[in-house]
């Protein structure tokens, strides 16, 4: 059986011609308790009634109590069966619907009805409001009528079935359906079952991923020989979070952006997710990482925080100079300056105060290489040693014209790294969490010293895998899959 299921109650609806997944009556769905075998299919239910106790209510009901993912969820019927259910959701949606609207060359006159299927409006111009419409209500399709005006309104949305269709109309939803089933990329068949399903959040375009896309098709691989389902999804997908059993986060992570979203929608559903939303926030700001590295009495360089409003003398007097200065929630040494004297640092902060209130000044720790130490789950994963790029401080020179430049690597077993390395940067982990982090640690003359936790470490099967090849990737899901068996 194939991992899309589509309901339908008559052939004329959509028959298995209009798609290639496995189509079933929802008559027969609802009497197949056994056929599935410990299977988990995606069930989109095109039901032509949602009405409560409806067999396309019960084909929805009967799907979560089977643990199988539905579209639309039951609670999603409820909501759409009368507009007091579904009023809270209407500001944010007109905001969205006359923002598309305004932006138009030629807008709609007259009252209109736009269908809404998976997200994609079969009036174009529309797109930011059918993604924001499939977010609030995750149904395969809606029937949008609309009262245009000074201020455009919904007058209502109802669920529409795909029977009755216009010809232009069917063509237009079943192509929607089919961009909502594809995979970008996968493993290969696999003759376990694909008993779970996986989605990694993903950025194709960024300049510097945490994973690159050859390192996450051969996770893809690995996890369909462990019977998880790996799909790759994007930012656009977060309406989709929910159809899957677990999420992993592949770009790079910000409080401030849709990762952060995704992380809490996946919180929500309770499934288990690199990153969780906790291990964002402490990790991705400098200054709480100082304090709780203070707090567990692990060692770091002498640091001050610095604000607007003082600390630049005191950070002078115990730091000294040359003083490397970061701003609270940079990545990929991006937002990290070192600074040789107090002219340099006060300039320096007076245009970084501009952004933030806080600044964390360092001492600065020249050594020919930083640890990258990986835990996951509270186990060390990998160890790494990140070489500083050529004629810089750093292991990433960022330059002007947007360029940058890296340095090499060398991973190794972890029993063969020193054991003290290892072993603080396990400690500072736990103090984040209990998902996967990535510990930087400079070591000297002096010992050994925490430089910051990473909630979204890189890893690369040539990179951070160099050592362990596909064990990396199975105990990474060998993590996901603890957490979805004891559910």
């Amino acid at each position: 059986m194939t991992d899309w299921l589509i309901l339908t109650e008559s052939r004329k609806d959509i028959d298995h011609s209009d798609t290639p997944h496995k189509v079933l009556s929802v008559r027969d769905y609802l009497s197949a308790a056994g056929l599935f075998n410990g299977l988990r299919p995606v069930v989109i239910n095109l039901a032509r009634s949602y009405a409560y106790q409806s067999a396309g209510y019960y084909a929805s009901l009967l799907a979560e109590a089977r643990g199988h993912r539905v579209i639309p969820t039951v609670q999603t019927m409820l909501e759409l069966s009368r507009k007091t259910l579904y009023a809270s959701a209407l500001p944010e949606l007109e905001e969205a619907l006359n923002r598309d609207r305004n932006r138009k060359a030629e807008p709609e006159q007259e009252s209109f009805v736009m269908l809404v299927a998976f997200g994609r409006p079969s009036i174009a111009g529309y797109d930011k409001f059918a993604r924001l419409l499939f977010d609030w209500f995750r149904c395969p399709m809606i029937a949008v009528k609309i009262d245009t005006g000074e201020w455009t309104r919904i007058r209502s949305l109802k669920p529409v079935s795909p029977k009755g269709l216009r010809a232009e109309d069917r063509e237009f939803f079943t192509q929607a359906m089919a961009v909502h089933c594809r995979r970008a990329w996968s493993g290969p068949k696999s003759k376990t079952p694909l008993r779970w399903s996986l989605a990694v959040l993903h950025n194709p375009k960024e300049t510097m991923p945490p994973t690159q896309l050859g390192s996450l098709k051969r996770l893809a691989m690995v996890g369909a020989k462990l019977g998880v389902e790996v799909e790759p999804i994007q930012k656009k997908d977060l309406p989709r979070v929910a159809e899957f059993d677990a999420l992993f986060i592949r770009e790079t992570t910000s409080v401030n952006d849709h990762t952060f979203r995704f992380a809490r929608r996946a919180e929500q559903e309770g499934m288990p997710v690199i990153d969780d939303t906790m291990s964002m926030i402490r990790c991705t700001n400098k200054v709480y990482l100082k304090e709780m590295m203070e707090a567990a009495r692990l060692p770091i360089p002498k640091s001050v925080v610095m604000s607007s409003v003082g600390g630049l003398a005191k950070a002078a007097e115990s730091i000294g100079f040359p003083m490397v200065v970061k701003i609270p929630d940079g990545s990929f040494s991006r937002g990290v300056h070192k600074v040789n004297d107090m002219a340099a640092l006060s300039a320096l902060s007076g245009n970084l105060f501009r952004e933030t209130d806080l600044l964390l000044a360092q001492e600065f720790m020249p050594t020919d290489f930083d640890w990258r130490v990986g835990v996951l789950g509270g186990k060390p994963l990998y160890v790494s040693q990140y070489l500083m790029a050529r004629k810089h401080w750093q292991i990433v020179h960022h330059k002007a014209d947007g360029k940058f430049d890296e340095g090499g690597f060398k991973t190794m077993p972890v029993e063969q790294a020193p054991a003290e390395v290892v072993e603080i940067a396990v400690k500072a982990a736990a103090k984040m969490g209990d998902g996967l982090y990535g510990v930087d640690l400079k070591q000297n003359a002096d010992g050994v010293f925490v430089i910051e936790i990473n909630d979204n470490p890189n890893l690369d099967t040539n990179i951070e895998g160099a050592a362990l090849g596909d064990e990396l990737w199975r105990r990474l899901l060998g993590w996901f899959l603890e957490r979805l068996e004891a559910k």
